[in-house]
Order: structure tokens, then C-alpha cells, then sequence
């Protein structure tokens, strides 16, 4: 006589409520009882007792919103980043020499270590592409660091990248240049912009092939990118500084009024904004100087001047109206 196997799954929460319920009933009026998995509780069903809390929750800590994203999400491991080129998926080898202890490695050991990081590395990058994706990422991850970007531009930026590799706009194109240009575009996207003279700064590209390189990934990938907002260099260059949240309020006050008054068309933000957090300063007398701001801003003094009158006029304008 041949048995019948079910083929259903085992859910280890659905057995314990079953043997809950099956074996015990509630101490205060023997009804039903009912595991709470939301809870992690175990309640009766009929007078609400709290029989049991603090249960184990063996369900997943994600949630899953249909059948296909609930099938692609793991329990284990790291989550998967796009800021790596094998989304980290792939094993790390540490190249310190020690154990799991702390110890250091004998000589033999270090050398078949040595030996496993080679290859290790050799197998993460397969083809061209992935040597690609590698050395700009690495690229955009060194850049982010040098200018204080946070992992979300980052993020961002390594998506554009893979769009740009994806879409085939890199022949032509240097890996670095089209990998700053990622980073510039999803710095502003993040509103926390950076000028084209401090990317410039930290990357080995000149320029003119930064700006020339953003155009064209923004144009061909329909990047939809906002012009700057002067008030987004505020915070950072009255940090820099040292000015009191007065000061950075004041500056984002005179901004408000150029914007009004329609001074800003045309103008470059970041002059806009030095010029703002160095009025700002004076006219709460926490002086600094033109040359420190310029210095903060990696804008020359002369700019900071004209647009400091433009918008001290803008402002007396708006008041005598």
C-alpha cells in the first residue's frame, strides 16, 4: 500500500501554531488559541488572554509586495549595492595577513593567500566590460571621498555610469571623463551640487572635457537635471567658514530677494552664493574676508564683489518698492 507524500512547502510558523492550537488550550477559558506572528504573541481567540509574547519571528525581516519580488529577495548575505561593479555579490579576500583571531598568518599561509587574492581578483573581472565598470567605479567612489559627496550621490552615479556602458556612449570617451560626469550629474540631481572647478579638482580630466562629456550622457540618457540652486552651496561654504546658522540665514534671505528681483539669470551660482555668505558675514558681524571665501568657494574675488553689490542693490531695490 503506497503512502501519498504532499508536496507542499513546511512553514515552520504555520506547525507551531497548529500544535498550539491542537495541544493547549487557554488556562483562563480554555478557548482557541491563536499565534500572533505580528506580535509574536499567542492569544486566545475567544476572551483575548496574552498567553505567550516575545516569540521568535522566523519570517523574513524584508517585505515582499508580490510572488516575483518575493522569490528574489534572500535571506542571507550583504544587499546587493550598485556601487560595486559585481553589485557585491562576489567574495572579499582582506589583505590583511591575519586569522579570524587576530593572529598573524605564517609565512606559508600568507603566501597562499597571496595567491588566492590573485586569483580571486582575476575571476571578479571576466571581460572587458567588468575591468570597465571596475576601474570607474572605483573612479566615482574615490572622487565621492575627496569632495564629501554621501553614498546616495554615489549610487545614483554608478547607476549613470552603468546606463552610459549599457547604451554604448563610452567609445570615444575617456572611463574617467564619462565617470565624473556621472558623478557631477548625480551630485546635482542629489541637490547637493558641486562646481565644475571642485570635480575638477579631484578627477584627472581637464574642464573642458568634463563639461563637454556631462552634455552629451545628459542629453543622450534624458537626464532630467534642474539648473543649481545658489541656496544648496550655502550650508557648505557657511560651514567651511565657520558662520552661525544667523549668517547662513541671512545669505539664503539675499538670495531669496535676487531671485526675486531676477538678478540671478545668467549668473553662475556659485558666485551667487559666495557673494550671499560674504554679505551675509558682514551684515551680522561675523566678518570674514573676500580671499577666504573665494578660497571656500574656488571663486576669484572680483566675482564675489560684483555680485555683492548686485545683490545689496537687489535688496534695496525690494525695500524701497
Amino acid at each position: 500500500m503506497s503512502e501519498r507524500i504532499s508536496t507542499r512547502e513546511w512553514d515552520p510558523t504555520e506547525t507551531e501554531a497548529e500544535e498550539t492550537d491542537e495541544t493547549h488550550g487557554c488556562p483562563e477559558c480554555g478557548g482557541k488559541l491563536a499565534n500572533d506572528t505580528e506580535h509574536g504573541e499567542v492569544v486566545c481567540q475567544d476572551c483575548g488572554l496574552v498567553v505567550d509574547e516575545d516569540n521568535i519571528d522566523r519570517g523574513p525581516e524584508w517585505r515582499a509586495f508580490d510572488a516575483q519580488e518575493k522569490d528574489e529577495k534572500s535571506r542571507v548575505g550583504a544587499p546587493t549595492t550598485n556601487m560595486m561593479h559585481d553589485k557585491g555579490l562576489s567574495t572579499n579576500i582582506d589583505w590583511r595577513d591575519k586569522d579570524a583571531y587576530g593572529n598573524s598568518l605564517s609565512s606559508q599561509q600568507r603566501q597562499k593567500m597571496q595567491r588566492l587574492r590573485k586569483w580571486n581578483e582575476r575571476f571578479r573581472t571576466r571581460d572587458s566590460k567588468e575591468r570597465n565598470l571596475k576601474q570607474a567605479l572605483g573612479e566615482i567612489d574615490r572622487m565621492a571621498s575627496a569632495l564629501g559627496l554621501p553614498d546616495n550621490v554615489r549610487e545614483t552615479a554608478s547607476v549613470i555610469y552603468r546606463r552610459a556602458l549599457d547604451e554604448n556612449l563610452l567609445p570615444g570617451r575617456s572611463i574617467e571623463g564619462v565617470s565624473t560626469s556621472a558623478l557631477y550629474a548625480a551630485a546635482r540631481q542629489a541637490g547637493v551640487p558641486r562646481s565644475l572647478d571642485e570635480v575638477a579638482g579631484v578627477c584627472r580630466v581637464e574642464k573642458d572635457e568634463i563639461a563637454r562629456t556631462y552634455r552629451y550622457v545628459a542629453r543622450e540618457l534624458g537626464l532630467e537635471i534642474a539648473p543649481a540652486d545658489p541656496e544648496s552651496y550655502v550650508p557648505r561654504f557657511a560651514s567651511d567658514l565657520e558662520l552661525s546658522e544667523e549668517a547662513a540665514g541671512r545669505a539664503r534671505e539675499l538670495l531669496s530677494n535676487a531671485k526675486e528681483a531676477g538678478i540671478h539669470s545668467g549668473k553662475s551660482p556659485v558666485g551667487l552664493a559666495a557673494a550671499a555668505v560674504y554679505a551675509a558675514s558682514l551684515l551680522t558681524n561675523e566678518k570674514v574676508t573676500q580671499s577666504e571665501v573665494g578660497e571656500v568657494a574656488d571663486i576669484s574675488e572680483v566675482t564675489i564683489r560684483n555680485r555683492y553689490h548686485e545683490l545689496l542693490e537687489a535688496e534695496q531695490g525690494l525695500a524701497m518698492a
